[in-house]
């Protein structure tokens, strides 16, 4: 066995086997495989084996593309047969909900070039006879399916990869990882010892224990997962004969199953609501290639649906049941990419879709290792999504819901309940009686409206029951004030002598002055946007910066990644160390002038002022900004003074008519300023020119920013892309992100956000399209739940385009 390696990948899935061969593709070959039994040994083996491109997160689905590309490359190269079927697919829709769903799902592939088109039952019959088409409302047809063999496939990673270069050792179980004072890593097996520089953590069922070996609790469970395989049928032989193919994929999301055919027979899968986790507190290193104990009594339910749906297995007979253990996330996806705190430990973990998804997750993890960045926006399946709330329990209870729901419609307004409440700020209580609708986001309640009594959030892929009072709220804000918590913002404190030129270097802004505020965009090497932040300085060395709680562990990894190594800058993530509120309204001024002897006029106290000031009794710190784009402030104080800063400021405002306002209205007002979001309009997939934040890039400024060559180039070239909003001619629905936006009927462009602009009482879409056509005034139009609906641009933001109402 080697004593050195660049890369040493943990598991012999076909996860691990897909990241060492793309390792040896980009060039780095002095790469080891470790793997403590055999080749797909785990989960990999007992696989179902099928593939397919549609997701609903769009950048998953290219990765999915990918992967499905990938094969018949690898088998070429390999010279191992993968088994590969492209039989093609469907997805089935026993509801109208389901195929209203179904048909989202569609319109987001459009831009994306696939080829997948609606089928009336009927068609969906004729394509696939073993179905009843009574039991069906319509179908999504997918020429991109079909199944392979997970050992073939599995073994031609790995020949491709040894034909570069890399080496594979089996029966060589990983005991310890220690990391030296390089930062280099010691590779501790049962066989010796590799010195490695990079660690990759593909241990599939042994993930978290190869998390552990370095103080990591992964989040990840693995839940036994069966699927059964029949005789011979012999609807299936004569299909073969008559058609001279085999009978597709299918997905019937209502009955929760999945067939394919399986030699002369079928295979149907499920995903039961009584699921069942395995080993939920350590996997047993002694287990390899075993199946765990057939139990049917629990897939009933759905066996009963889908013999239902597919009559022809009323009367076939059982070979083979297949249990055996799957591992999951706690949404599902992937955990991909460096571990904040570490040197050089990778996951490419919880990859449950193995076969559709492992190609993709080797592309995008290789990339990052070699190049620093995977070449894709990730941000789905990058296992910074989640923070230290992502215990053992709360995975447990997460995965255990997405399982089962893995077939259920997520509405837009859906909010899940499992591992909730588990943040919460002082005022919770005080918002709950309010009529607080609560989502959580990155582990933390926040109010998203506020329902009057005996009304309750009715989830629909159209307007529901919260329309009517989102509104209202929307409307308090520009007629009068309203006040709504802030808490869910990430904030971070930056402090030192070298503070500012550390943040000089890693922001595009100008740096403000002291008592001042600026939007400041943050760019990667390539010039693409990493985040976008409020920046506040406070005092010499003494600044704040404010930006997307989701992105909170995803920033901190790359804050930390670039912080001065000489001590002359501390960093801290605050998280509800300080919590907020905001009040936001013309008559905004007026309530908080109520609360301080200071002079908060505009001479006095301009838009973009910071200062420490006391409101009432309580110490906070107020900006004045606010995301609705009225005249506002932003107000951060120590959660001990949360509570009365609440009931003051409600008291204050009480003669205005003050207003609680949640997420949902947040989103109405800013959409009618044109203002983007974290994850929406502002990620990795775009520079600051195409996303309309090219004012706050300094590329004059003496300090050489990060990505400062990139954004001379893009400002040069002009970019590829436009931010431009729509008004639209819904009816009864709203775009939510990711529909296709068509120029003269041809698609052009793709929605990253949109809604009701409640206070203007018009649907709002933004979105993307090339700068060659972002100034056509006519011929628009945009995709939602399967009809082309009229567009019409806009040049400037519905609500005080001049800005004179937020900064008077």
């Amino acid at each position: 066995m080697k004593s050195h390696a660049r890369v040493v990948v943990i598991g012999g899935g076909v996860v691990g086997c897909s990241v060492l061969y793309h390792l040896t593709k980009f060039g780095w070959t002095d790469v080891v495989l470790v793997e403590r039994s055999e080749l797909t040994s785990g989960s990999t083996w007992h696989a179902a084996g099928g593939m397919h491109t549609i997701n609903g997160d769009p950048n998953v689905a290219k990765l999915q593309k990918y992967t499905v590309e990938l094969y018949k490359e690898i088998q070429d190269y390999s010279g191992q047969d993968i088994g590969l079927h492209m039989t093609s697919g469907m997805m089935l829709a026993s509801t109208k909900d389901r195929f209203d769903w179904m048909k989202s799902i569609l319109a987001k592939g459009r831009y994306m070039g696939l080829d997948a088109h609606l089928l009336t039952p009927k068609e969906a019959h004729d394509l696939m006879p073993l179905l009843d088409p009574d039991q069906f409302v319509g179908a999504v047809f997918d020429p991109v399916e079909g199944h392979l063999d997970p050992y073939g496939t599995t073994h031609a990673y790995a020949k491709s990869a040894r034909k570069n270069g890399a080496d594979i050792y089996l029966h060589t179980k990983v005991e310890d990882l220690v990391q030296r004072e390089d930062g280099s890593w010691r590779v501790i097996t049962d066989k010796g010892e590799i010195i490695a520089e990079h660690v990759v953590n593909c241990g599939g069922l042994w993930a978290r224990e190869v998390g552990r070996m370095v103080g990591l609790e992964l989040p990840v469970l693995a839940m036994e997962h069966m699927y059964l395989i029949t005789e011979d049928m012999p609807e299936v032989i004569e299909f073969n004969r008559t058609a001279g193919r085999e009978l597709m994929h299918c997905v019937d999301f209502d009955g929760e199953i999945y067939l394919r055919q399986e030699r002369n027979g079928m295979l149907m899968g499920t995903y039961e609501k009584a699921c069942r986790p395995w080993s939920p507190l350590a996997t047993p290193w002694n287990f390899g290639h075993e199946l765990l104990a057939e139990d049917i009594e629990r897939i009933t339910p759905e066996l009963e649906v889908g013999f239902r749906h597919f009559p022809a297995f009323n009367k076939a007979g059982i070979r083979k049941v297949i249990n055996g253990p799957f591992t999951f996330s706690p949404d599902g996806n992937p955990l991909v990419g460096p571990v904040r705190g570490m040197t050089n430990y990778w996951s490419a973990c919880a990859v449950m879709a193995g076969f559709s998804q492992g190609g993709g997750v080797g592309l995008a993890l290789a990339n990052w290792m070699i190049h620093g960045d995977p070449g894709f926006d990730v941000f789905a399946m990058d296992v910074s999504r989640y923070g230290d709330f992502a215990t053992l329990a709360y995975t447990n209870a997460k995965v255990r819901e997405n399982y089962s729901r893995r077939f259920s419609i997520r509405y837009p307004n859906e909010e899940l309940p499992a591992g909730r409440p588990l943040l919460t700020t002082p005022v919770y209580d005080k918002l709950k009686e309010a009529g607080a609708v609560f989502g959580a986001s990155y582990g933390l309640e926040q109010p998203l409206w506020f329902a009057p009594k005996g009304v309750e959030d009715h989830f629909s892929w159209r307007r529901s029951t919260d329309f009517d009072t989102v509104g209202a709220e929307a409307k308090a804000v520009r007629d009068s004030v309203g006040l709504m918590e802030t808490s869910g913002f990430a904030k971070y404190a930056v402090k030192g002598e070298g503070a500012e030129a550390w943040l000089d270097r890693l922001l595009t802004c100008r740096m403000p002055a002291t008592g001042r505020m600026t939007l400041a965009p943050m760019l990667k090497d390539d010039g693409k946007l990493i985040g976008d932040f409020t920046l506040a300085k406070l005092g010499e060395g003494d600044f704040l910066l404010i930006g997307s709680g989701i992105a909170e562990d995803y920033h901190m990894r790359w804050f930390e990644t670039h912080l001065s190594k000489d001590g002359s800058v501390t960093l801290e993530a605050l998280n509800l160390a300080l919590v907020g509120l905001a009040i936001a309204g013309p008559k905004a001024r007026e309530v908080m002038q109520k609360l301080t002897h200071l002079d908060l006029s505009t001479p006095a106290f301009p838009f973009m002022a910071v200062r420490r000031m006391d409101l009432g009794m309580a110490p906070a710190i107020v900006g004045r900004v606010s995301y609705t784009g009225d005249l506002g402030y932003e107000i951060w104080m120590k959660p001990q003074y949360q509570r009365y800063l609440y009931d003051l400021l409600l008291e204050a405002g009480a003669e205005f008519g003050i207003r609680l306002f949640g997420l949902r209205a947040l989103n109405a007002l800013r959409l009618e300023k044109s203002y983007g979001s974290w994850s929406r309009e502002y990620r990795p997939l775009y520079g600051p020119l195409e996303a309309g934040l090219e004012r706050f890039v300094a590329v004059k400024k003496d300090a050489d920013f990060i990505g400062k060559a990139a954004a001379k180039a893009e400002r040069e070239s002009g970019g590829a892309l436009r931010l431009r909003t729509f008004i639209l001619d819904a009816k009864d629905a709203d775009v939510i992100g990711d529909e296709p936006i068509y120029l003269n009927g041809d698609v052009r462009g793709w929605v990253t956000s949109g809604g009701y602009a409640h206070a203007a009482g018009v649907s709002v879409a933004v979105g993307y399209v090339p700068k060659e056509i972002a100034d056509v005034e006519s011929g628009w139009s945009i995709e939602l739940l399967g009809e082309i609906l009229a567009a019409r641009p806009q040049s400037e933001p519905l609500f005080d385009p001049s800005g004179a109402k937020m900064r008077g």
